[in-house]
This record gives C-alpha cells, sequence and structure tokens, in this order.
C-alpha cells in the first residue's frame, strides 16, 4: 500500500480506509480552512467544495503533505475522490438559508460551487483523553476532605502562588503601560490576555503591541504624568512610611504562605475542618463514669437552680416595693 501511495496510484483512495487516513489530514491543522455554522441545531464546519478540490491539488504554501498519501495530479482525479467522500458520508452536501445558517441540502452529488459540511470529526482519541481526564480531576477535587495534610498544604502554596503572579503580572503590565503612554505610546504586554472571545492559546497572541496614541490626549498624559512623579517623590521623602508600608506587605506574604493570615479561633477551626463535630466514644465513655462516681453532681446542680430561681424572686419584690415607694 506504501508503494501505491508513494506513486500516486489513483486507486489507492478506492478503500475506505485510506479516504478516512485522508480525511484525517483534510481535518487536522494542516487542511483546508473551514467555517462555522449551525445545521439541525448543531454547530458543525463546512467549506466550498471549490476550496476543497484546490487544496487538494494544490495545497497551501507551507503545508506538510503526509507521505503515506499519494498527491493528486489533477482536478479530475481529486473531484472524483471528494464524490467518494460523499458518497461514504464523510460529508455531505448542505445548502445556505442565512449567515451561519445551513440545511442539508437534497442534492447528493459533489459540485465544486456547493458547500459541503464535515460529517466525520476526525480522530477522537485526543478528546476522550481530555474527557477522561476532567471527569478525573472533577472527582480528585470533590474528595478534598479525604486528601492527605501534605497534599492540601501543596494546593495551598500553588494557590498562593499563582494569586501572587497573577497581581504582579497585572500590576507590571499596568505599570510599563503607563510610563510609555505618559511618552505617547501605547505599549500592552499580552495586549489580549483578557480577551474572553478568544481561545487559551490565542489569548497569548501577539506577544506585545505598539502604537502611537490618539491626537488630544497630551493633558491627560500631563495630568497623569504630574500625580505619577509626586507619588515618587512621596515615596522617596517619606521613607519611613514608605518602609513601614513595604515591611507591611512582607509580612502579609509570610502568613499568607504560612497560613496564619487567619485569627486564631478560624486558624483552628481551618486545621480541624476534617474532625467529626460529635464527642469521640472516649469522651462519653469518660462521661459516664464521672456520672457513676459522683451522683451528687446533678442533685446540686438541681440546688442550685432552685436557689437561683428564688433569689431572682426575691429580688424582682424588692424592685417592685422600691417603685411603690
Amino acid at each position: 500500500m506504501a508503494t501505491k501511495a508513494q506513486n500516486g496510484d489513483s486507486s489507492f483512495y478506492e478503500e475506505e480506509d485510506n479516504l478516512q487516513k485522508l480525511c484525517d489530514f483534510l481535518r487536522s491543522a494542516e487542511g483546508p480552512a473551514v467555517r462555522e455554522a449551525i445545521e439541525m441545531e448543531k454547530r458543525v464546519y463546512y467549506l466550498k467544495g471549490e476550496k476543497l478540490v484546490n487544496f487538494m491539488v494544490e495545497p497551501k504554501k507551507g503545508t506538510k503533505w503526509p507521505s503515506n498519501l499519494p498527491r493528486f495530479e489533477s482536478r479530475q482525479q481529486a473531484i472524483a475522490v471528494c464524490k467518494d467522500l460523499c458518497k461514504f458520508q464523510f460529508m455531505h452536501r448542505s445548502e445556505k438559508r442565512g449567515k451561519g445558517d445551513l440545511v442539508v441540502s437534497r442534492v447528493r452529488d459533489f459540485d465544486e460551487a456547493g458547500y459541503f459540511t464535515w460529517m466525520y470529526e476526525g480522530d477522537k482519541t485526543f478528546s476522550h483523553l481530555m474527557t477522561t481526564g476532567l471527569i478525573a480531576g472533577f472527582l480528585f477535587c470533590t474528595c478534598f476532605p479525604i486528601w492527605p495534610n501534605f497534599l492540601k498544604v501543596f494546593v495551598w502554596y500553588l494557590s498562593v502562588s499563582l494569586l501572587i503572579f497573577i497581581f504582579l503580572l497585572v500590576t507590571v503590565r499596568a505599570f510599563m503601560f503607563l510610563l510609555i503612554w505618559i511618552l505617547g505610546y501605547e505599549f500592552w504586554f499580552l495586549p489580549n490576555l483578557f480577551d474572553e472571545t478568544l481561545s487559551f492559546v490565542d489569548s497569548f497572541k501577539p506577544l506585545y503591541s505598539f502604537e502611537k496614541c490618539p491626537a488630544g490626549q497630551l493633558p491627560y498624559r500631563i495630568g497623569v504624568a504630574v500625580s505619577f512623579f509626586s507619588f515618587c517623590w512621596w515615596a522617596v521623602t517619606q521613607p519611613s512610611e514608605f518602609d513601614g508600608f513595604v515591611s507591611a506587605q512582607g509580612d502579609f506574604l509570610k502568613d499568607l504562605y504560612a497560613g496564619t493570615l487567619l485569627s486564631d479561633m478560624s486558624q483552628q477551626d481551618k486545621e480541624n475542618i476534617d474532625k467529626p463535630k460529635m464527642q469521640s466514644l472516649d469522651d462519653l465513655l469518660k462521661s459516664l463514669e464521672t456520672e457513676e462516681n459522683d451522683p451528687g453532681i446533678n442533685e446540686v446542680s438541681e440546688e442550685e437552680e432552685i436557689d437561683s430561681l428564688l433569689d431572682n424572686l426575691v429580688d424582682s419584690d424588692e424592685d417592685i416595693e422600691i417603685d411603690e415607694d
């Protein structure tokens, strides 16, 4: 089979398994560009037949064609394979009903002028692994109360370190923008970092942006510069107050990492969060032994309650007589 692929034998794609290998390549990141749409209330990916044929005959620049797949020598050969893709239901023809809205076409034949929706989703191994990892991670997190203590401490340090890193990143990012903005330029490190419309990888692209400020911002830049350098002058001329601020921040970080930032009672409750709130068996047995050995405890307590009640009645009578006088 490898010999057929290398020699470009047209019969190579007559087998369904080889068509699946071709679809794995076409549905990968190296394949042709696709668009998203909604078809039958489901998100799908589609492309025009002409673009698919153009890619199969002459791939885009920089595309690495798999060595185990033969190249297409003509458009007729590529169109014939596209017809087989429709025949084996790797994709089907669709019609545009509106922007981003597709319906299944009654015409099944392949045509370069038509739109075709992928039914084949590609290799799902990575998706299955991610789903398994997500379920395992969820179960692992729900078992937090029975984690060993060293693992809880590790999660605490990891969470605090991540929080401090994000805070420092945002602070340094804003500080760099402020300094360069005062000079008349807008500089952002990771400008799309907080763009919720982008994917995780695209949020880190580009690494930075550098543009000239729009006209009309000079008064604002002067005002911000005066305020900023006034603060710097205060920090230099008032070392005792500023040093105290820095020292307080250092103590805050130490307490944060040591887990002693909370009050003593709160800290004790946090450490004993996994311990039962009810009395242990040993405590119950000790209390029973104490009651059996000293039966007068309950009697004394009852007598004290009666005496306290009589004293309250006498005090209330004296208060009434004083009011009448």
